[in-house]
């Protein structure tokens, strides 16, 4: 199987284990059918914006030209930093977008990926927000009716928590699997202050997901088409948005959103 076109991050479906489907061009590949294969990747030396299709020399914020980069909702600051949505107050790049992306449900979550951490998704990508991660296993927290009140709950909590993911440690399955969601959930809202408590959930659904990687690499190194045009290996599995191939490398496809490839499976 041979095929050509820009990549997008690979959609998911839960499944025991998670359904993995390749986004390239128009086409959507099941990735699960290729483990146990040889998988060839090479970069064809284009980017286009996944935002407005133009070429761009660099790609930022993970599939962006720099215009819209600087200028796009889907790269405003509050992505990365909820607290600091203004859309509730009406501002923001595009009140539209924010209308369905920031002014709706979200929720506050911990998760045990590598170790335990908090953090905010909106309520429509649960669990793909989880999946996306490599988390193992996850709780809500807290639901707010906009994102910059959960950015509110999750900044006050990494004064105790992590809020980010250790991805080599993920992909190599060193996991901290004895975490106590239930008891790290009751000492989390112990901890948030009085004014945010009233977010807080009594919903204690335990999410748990398996992934199709049978044997977590010993060692990871990285696979970027910023520094080689072409790789083939084995593909043993796949974790978070990672193709994960028998010698170790691993393949980050969110992170190539918008590259020009060519995929051939044998």
């Amino acid at each position: 199987m041979k095929t050509e076109g820009n990549l997008l991050k690979m959609a998911t479906r839960q499944g025991e284990p998670v359904e993995y489907f390749l986004n390239i061009g128009d086409q959507q590949l099941h990735v699960n059918e290729w483990i146990g294969h040889q998988v060839t990747l090479e970069f064809e030396h284009q980017i286009n914006c996944i935002r407005c299709g133009r070429k761009t020399n660099k790609s930022f914020f993970q599939g962006y030209c720099y215009p819209c980069f600087i200028k796009a909702p889907e790269t405003a600051p509050c992505i990365v930093h909820p607290e600091q949505c203004q859309a509730h107050e009406g501002l923001d790049r595009d009140m539209e977008w924010s209308k369905t992306h920031c002014l709706i449900d979200h929720y506050v979550y911990l998760a045990v990926s590598s170790g335990l951490k908090v953090g905010v998704t909106r309520h429509t990508q649960i669990p793909t927000r989880w999946i996306d991660q490599g988390a193992h296993r996850a709780i809500r927290l807290a639901r707010t009716p906009n994102r910059y009140l959960a950015g509110l709950v999750e900044v006050d909590l990494k004064q105790h928590l992590a809020d980010k993911t250790a991805w080599q440690q993920m992909l190599k399955g060193q996991v901290k699997r004895e975490v106590d969601l239930l008891r790290e959930k009751e000492k989390a809202a112990e901890l948030l202050r009085s004014d945010l408590q009233q977010y807080l959930i009594d919903e204690n659904t335990i999410t748990t997901i398996e992934y199709p990687l049978a044997e977590n690499p010993a060692k990871v190194k990285s696979l970027s088409f910023d520094k080689e045009d072409s790789y083939s290996g084995k593909l043993s599995g796949i974790k978070g948005q990672y193709l994960v191939f028998d010698d170790g490398r691993v393949f980050n496809v969110r992170k190539h959103n918008g590259y020009l490839a060519r995929v051939e499976v044998e």
